[in-house]
């Protein structure tokens, strides 16, 4: 869908979004503990456990990770890491859907975020999110959500390379990137061209902001058999020229 037939009450100028890069991502989860360390304590506090130690853990988390096993045609198999949080759509139906107003889509930044003082805990969000990013907290009886860190991108009292959401700080690849893309000369905009990013399930008509970039395909077996013939030659050059070294330092 595009953007420009939204109703001018989803678009805004300034889509702060994330772009995440499934070709480096590693599935350590450093995303999903940094954004629980952080928001635990937030804006959307306290993102509840359920028996953290028992037989079926549980809680609130506003980033999860899932892998895939993929496989190819010619029988080659990748492991694909697949982060899912909120999209921050434009065209949100979790906010459609909310019969209080709690679920907004906020004019100055685009970012979706939920009023727990008017949230009744109805779940209609929940059921109406094609991307299952919405999460019921049972001891608040309220829905949460990501919220793109919001407290943290805003803080002045954070140095300016700071102000990013905390799965962004986190990744240790630099698989999540984050900015605006409603700006079309902003770095991620950028990204998203240069390697052809993607909606989620763009079927769904959601408009999400947030974008993947695909993993690259896996070098051919050839390619494979000529670097490691190379890294073999390499490795005896290197022997004999350790060799000689030793023979002239005698």
């Amino acid at each position: 869908m595009d953007t420009n037939d939204l109703p001018a009450g989803n678009r805004t100028q300034k889509k702060l979004g994330l772009v995440i890069d499934l070709d480096i991502c590693v599935g350590c989860h450093a995303c999903s503990t940094s954004c629980k360390e952080w928001n635990t304590s937030g804006y959307s506090a306290p993102l509840t456990d359920l028996e953290p130690y028992g037989e079926n853990p549980d809680g609130v988390w506003f980033n999860r990770v899932h892998s895939f096993e993929v496989m190819a045609e010619n029988g080659d198999s990748q492991t694909v890491n697949f982060p899912r949080s909120c999209l921050h759509c434009e065209q949100a139906p979790c906010v459609t859907v909310c019969p209080t107003g709690a679920s907004y889509k906020r004019e100055e930044d685009g970012i979706v975020l939920i009023n727990a003082d008017t949230c009744i805990g109805c779940k209609l969000c929940s059921w109406a999110c094609p991307y299952g990013a919405r999460e019921y907290d049972s001891d608040a009886g309220v829905m949460k959500k990501c919220t793109l860190c919001v407290d943290k991108i805003y803080n002045a009292a954070l140095p300016e390379h700071s102000r990013v959401p905390a799965c962004v700080a986190a990744c240790p690849t630099g698989a999540r990137s984050f900015g605006d893309l409603g700006d079309a000369n902003s770095n991620v905009s950028k990204l998203v061209r240069a390697r052809q990013g993607f909606d989620l399930m763009p079927e769904q008509a959601c408009s999400p902001v947030n974008k993947y970039l695909p993993p690259r395909e896996k070098q051919q077996q050839e390619e494979r058999e000529h670097i490691q013939l190379d890294a073999r030659v390499s490795d005896a050059g290197n022997a004999l020229l350790k060799w000689i070294d030793k023979t002239l330092s005698r």
